[in-house]
């Protein structure tokens, strides 16, 4: 009986493994910050059910790309987490992609993909009464409201402050483009 068994067990152990399902995407290797340039070692292929591959998955190299947002080890990389026209996919057809440079580095640490931001700049326009030592030496300017932030490079340190990128609107993106630096950012509610 125990022969019998053993014998059995000998020839499941021998039987070739069923092939695999579902279809290979790539996924992230490691934990990976926002603003990665993607290298070959940063992803690797996993086989995955069909019905649990996300829409838009990426199944074709991506080195050179740069990651909109950060991704955990194992999570499938998909069109909407790199830089690219994607961002703008759910935000409507009239929207841009427009980068602002942020005076304060250390505020833009504070952000993430999704989050909402005003952008603000200091008002340089002469004012007739000198400022007091209760009254404030200048004042912002509120450029645009409620901003959603779609990508947030990785920071230089150059003391150029930090660059984000916000969805805009075509008008939008004029204003923040003619704004005189530094400009500044309040993070709100969507």
């Amino acid at each position: 009986m125990f022969a019998a068994a053993a014998t059995g067990f000998a020839l499941l152990a021998l039987r070739p493994a069923p092939a695999p399902t579902g279809k290979e995407v790539l996924v992230a290797a490691r934990d990976l910050p926002a603003g990665t340039t993607l290298r070959p070692p940063d992803l690797r292929k996993a086989r995955l059910p069909e019905a649990s591959i996300p829409s838009g998955a990426i199944r074709a190299p991506a080195a050179g790309r740069i990651l909109a947002g950060p991704m955990r080890q194992g999570e499938p990389l998909t069109d909407v987490r790199l830089v690219s026209s994607a961002l703008l996919r759910t935000y409507g057809p009239n929207t841009v992609a427009t980068p602002v440079r942020i005076a304060d580095a250390g505020t833009v640490r504070l952000l993430r993909q999704g989050d909402h931001v005003d952008v603000l700049s200091a008002d340089t326009s002469p004012t007739d009464t000198p400022p007091t030592s209760n009254a404030p030496a200048g004042k912002a300017r509120l450029l645009i409201a409620s901003a959603p932030v779609i990508a947030i490079p990785p920071h230089q340190p150059d003391d150029q402050g930090a660059l984000i990128v916000l969805a805009t609107t075509r008008p939008q993106a004029t204003i923040l483009t003619a704004a005189h630096p530094p400009l500044a950012i309040t993070i709100t509610h969507p």
